[in-house]
């Protein structure tokens, strides 16, 4: 009999991920998709289930579900269905949800999850459906105050969802929480879908078991649990991180390896709590649904909306790092949303060396973005100032620890960088005859430096370039330490 003593433990980890796609119609009527309005004012007689009523599929939920299954690398089915989910709940008026069930319309993908240390990790996609979602059960008041039954809110129900569902590839609670945010930053890109967490329009369940090895090398695998509907990445990595404690501890106390079940978090307590025991699919009891015609998916349809998407931000990025030289992280900061991509590229078209301007992006452009809570696109700083200031900074004109100053004031005014940085007293001098005055003069003046430099005291060299940098305001520091290297070694 072997013990209970944890010698090592795996950890796997899968997502099941919904994504609001944000079509103006519902999935499978014409009632307006989207938040706010009154409870229960974005209905029609589809999504209430009244008899007779019968569906109509959205082509423009179809086809955005598409373009994320050719984001994952997908293949996309020529040939899916709609099925039927039949459950009872009080926020599913038909008593069913149409869904995909053997036939997804995209499947077996992956997702190259890029770290911030720069490794790469492929994650596998199993399949991407479409199906509508349900209402919403209330437990409060509009106000907020107590009440003793539930209400039920109809305006979620039939809004089109897209259920992404990846193998169980994730090992550490940070890369769950990582993958969430690259996924959020994709159908943003695409177009699909606001991705805002705050407003639902995407929910994770992560699934969770753990292989524990004992002290005589015995592999216990404990049961998955599923965690329901998590929107916020902070609580996917904190919930995901306790229940792997929580199935060890269990192991650890009883021998329990857990039955296959359905967990919810509580933020309060910081913990998980179980929900009921996990369905099997013959408790849905699907079957196609007869009001439905299948989706047929032709070579012409994928073309053209291959041509829609364009550019992904994949793709950019690996260029960025082949073609440009960046680092695999900034290129990914770069790339990750299409707006930032393509001001990137308008500041090199408009002459802006492309590292030299990626770099400021990512310093001034990102810093500014941040303490003004605006997007880069949005700060009022074209393209074309961001690819001056980088000509100035190469041209020797001004100095790099120069374009904080400059970009603060090109955020308050659009005047130009050259402009700015005489004002500001911030163009340096090239001038050579300058620079050798302002050297000839700290020779004079500084007999003990420059004896101690050439008795090979090569840490004199910083102190002789300040001075000379006191003695000549705005000199070009590199010059000045070019003309005074060869001044000294003549």
């Amino acid at each position: 009999m072997s013990d209970r003593n944890v010698k090592s433990y795996k950890v796997l980890v899968g997502l099941e991920i919904h994504v609001q796609l944000a079509t103006k119609s519902k999935m499978f009527t014409g009632a307006a998709n989207g938040s706010g309005g009154e409870p229960n004012s974005q209905v029609d007689e589809q999504i209430l289930g009244l008899p007779g009523v019968l569906p109509v599929m959205n082509k423009k939920a179809v086809e955005s579900a598409i373009k994320v299954g050719l984001a994952l690398n997908c293949k996309i089915a020529k040939h899916t269905k709609w099925d039927r989910k039949s459950y009872y709940y009080p926020d599913l008026p038909k008593n069913y949800q149409i869904s995909q069930y053997d036939l997804p319309l995209c499947y077996e993908g992956h997702f190259d999850l890029l770290h911030k240390d720069g490794t790469m990790r492929t994650i596998r996609i199993r399949r991407a459906h479409l199906e509508e979602d349900a209402g919403k059960l209330l437990h409060d008041a509009p106000g907020g105050y107590a009440i003793d039954h539930s209400i039920v809110d109809l305006n979620r129900a039939g809004t089109p969802l897209l259920e992404i569902v990846t193998e169980p590839d994730l090992s550490e609670p940070a890369d769950v929480s990582l993958f969430g945010q690259e996924l959020q930053k994709l159908v943003q890109f695409l177009g699909v879908s606001e991705g805002q967490m705050q407003m639902g329009h995407m929910r994770f369940e992560p699934n969770i078991n753990v292989h524990i090895t004992d002290s005589e090398g015995k592999v216990h695998k404990t049961a998955i649990t599923e965690i329901k509907n998590l929107n916020s990445f902070s609580v996917l990595e904190r919930a995901t991180a306790y229940e792997v404690q929580r199935q060890i501890r269990a192991w650890e106390d009883t021998g329990s390896l857990g039955r296959k079940s359905t967990f919810g978090w509580d933020e309060t307590r910081g913990e998980t709590f179980l929900q009921r025991e996990k369905e099997e699919a013959n408790d849905y009891r699907y079957f196609p649904d007869p009001d439905l015609v299948p989706v047929e998916v032709n070579e012409d349809w994928l073309t053209e909306l291959k041509s829609q998407i364009g550019e992904l931000p994949a793709a950019r990025r690996k260029r960025y790092v082949e073609a440009i030289g960046l680092s695999p992280v900034d290129a990914a900061i770069l790339a990750s949303d299409r707006a930032t991509g393509d001001f990137y590229e308008q500041a090199i078209a408009a002459g802006g060396d492309a590292k030299r301007v990626g770099n400021l992006l990512l310093s001034h452009g990102r810093r500014l973005s941040n303490l003004q809570n605006k997007p880069l696109a949005s700060l009022g700083i074209s393209p074309q100032r961001f690819a001056e200031v980088a000509q100035l900074i190469d041209a020797n004109t001004i100095s790099i620890s120069s374009a904080g100053p400059i970009f603060d004031h090109l955020y308050k005014s659009d005047g130009s960088p050259a402009a700015i940085a005489g004002e500001l007293g911030l163009t340096q001098v090239s001038d050579t005859s300058a620079i050798d005055a302002a050297i000839n003069q700290m020779i004079a003046a500084n007999p003990k430096p420059l004896s101690d430099f050439r008795a090979g005291k090569q840490s004199a060299m910083g102190a002789l370039v300040g001075m000379v940098m006191k003695n000549g305001k705005g000199l070009n520091p590199k010059l000045v330490q070019e003309r005074l290297k060869g001044r000294l070694s003549g």
